[in-house]
């Protein structure tokens, strides 16, 4: 009986993403301790066909806190701003759940190992969105030279979702933490915490994104006790690009000493031309190399 597992969910429209970072997972020989199980968010059947030779289980997503049909819209992929906060209930059997969006992939095995064991003893393992080359961690507009409004990605969307200015300050310039990847044991009280924020930011604010200002509470408002893990464990490449090791094939990050990127997030996307690099995989982007080169290259997962 396998004890961990790793969770992701998508659409039809997400489902290459989804199907390749099931492969990344799958390429290391440690992934066959670790389970794999879907949330389908609306997949097709083929799409489902596929999956089911290569994961563990597959669950429909479901409303697990309801929210008003007007704010849904037909977007049933925004079950994934709910359902993430919920793994417990859909995949009872597990010790340790791994959570990692679909729009990112596994480049290294230790990063996978470390977010397992970052929420032991009940705590929260996740990746804040700072790190060294980040030129701008949060958004003012300044009035008369010395005024300021925030703008911070939290901020705004505390005050958006009714949360109380005390606890909306509190927010205004902590590291953001992003939740495309988080690890949590079964028992963790840190699910009730997640969830009772979660319940709130759904009444007034947007969907998309609440879960994120959620799990942004439950750390900087609620003390949840957090296992940060470094940059690489979740690199999003839209805030900084990567290097590209030629001698190792690998992507690193761009500034000494250069350790290989564990998960690799592209999250907002990759565009190019008016494209986004998630749904067309042969755009690819200029990227410096270690030895000083410039390559083009797609930052998609490849076999």
């Amino acid at each position: 009986m396998k004890k961990n597992v790793i969770v992701s969910l998508a659409d039809a429209n997400y489902f290459p993403l989804l199907d390749e970072l099931v492969d990344s997972i799958k390429r290391f020989k440690e992934s066959a301790g670790v389970a794999i199980c879907i949330l389908d968010a609306g997949l097709k059947q083929d799409q489902k066909d596929i999956l089911s030779k290569k994961v563990d289980e597959i669950k429909k997503a479901e409303w697990d806190i309801q929210v008003p049909d007007n704010k849904v819209k037909g977007k049933e992929w925004l079950k994934s701003q709910v359902s993430r906060a919920f793994l417990p209930k859909y995949f009872p059997n597990y010790d340790k759940y791994l959570w990692i969006d679909c729009d990112a992939w596994v480049n290294d095995w230790n990063c996978i190992e470390l977010y397992l064991k970052a929420c032991d003893n009940g705590k929260l393992g996740i990746t804040q969105t700072i790190g060294p080359g980040y030129k701008i961690t949060s958004k003012v507009n300044w009035l008369f030279g010395k005024l300021a409004l925030i703008k911070s990605q939290n901020f705004k969307h505390a005050v958006k979702s009714k949360i109380n200015y005390a606890d909306a300050r509190k927010l205004a310039f902590a590291p953001h933490i992003n939740i495309g990847v988080f690890s949590l044991e079964k028992n963790s009280k840190g699910w009730a915490v997640w969830q009772n924020n979660l319940s709130k930011t759904l009444k007034a604010g947007n969907i998309f994104g609440s879960e994120g200002l959620a799990i942004n509470m439950s750390v900087y408002i609620d003390d949840l006790e957090t296992e940060f893990l470094p940059l690489n464990c979740n690199w999003i490449t839209s805030n900084l690009l990567p290097k590209y090791d030629e001698k190792q094939s690998t992507f690193v990050e761009p500034f000494l000493p250069n350790y290989k990127i564990g998960i690799i997030h592209l999250a907002a996307g990759i565009w190019k031309d008016g494209k986004d690099m998630r749904m067309d995989k042969s755009i690819k982007i200029e990227l410096e190399t270690l030895d000083k080169n410039k390559i083009f290259k797609s930052l998609r997962y490849n076999t």
